[in-house]
């Protein structure tokens, strides 16, 4: 039972991360299909709309339960949240090259094609996000 916790303990913050990126994930397919079930709206303006509501609930997530930022000033949390969009951004483009090819090109289905891509995406983030946004101070 020890070295289950010893585990646990070494790999916490990607068991965090991961627990969260699920979570977000959700986020964004559930709503993903709202949007797809419920309007008209085509994959990607519904898909933009998905990816601004999960970026802010990973956003917050990932500063309070994964990475623990202790930035508090102003100036700091701008700054994270600048290089934490800006990270996502970029992700958010591989993301639709993504569901262009596997929905427009090869006739995916939506939801199928959409939940490859968050896979893909939870990764490139995991390591934008501990290496660019919330990365610790040498002290720490």
């Amino acid at each position: 039972m020890r070295k289950i916790a010893d585990l646990f303990d070494r790999y916490r913050e990607v068991i965090s991360y991961l627990f969260w990126g699920v979570l977000t994930t959700a986020v964004n397919l559930g709503t993903f299909w709202l949007i797809h079930h419920f309007t008209s709206i085509g994959w990607l303006v519904n898909n933009t709309i998905a990816w601004f509501v999960s970026v802010l609930f990973a956003y917050i997530t990932n500063k309070a339960y994964v990475f623990h930022s202790a930035s508090t000033t102003r100036l700091d949390i701008i700054k994270e949240i600048f290089f934490f969009f800006t990270g996502r951004i970029g992700s958010l483009g591989v993301e639709y090259v993504i569901l262009y090819v596997g929905i427009t090109l090869l006739s995916g289905n939506e939801m199928l094609v959409k939940l490859i891509d968050n896979v893909v995406i939870v990764v490139i983030n995991y390591f934008w996000s501990k290496w660019a946004v919330f990365k610790k101070s040498k002290g720490n």
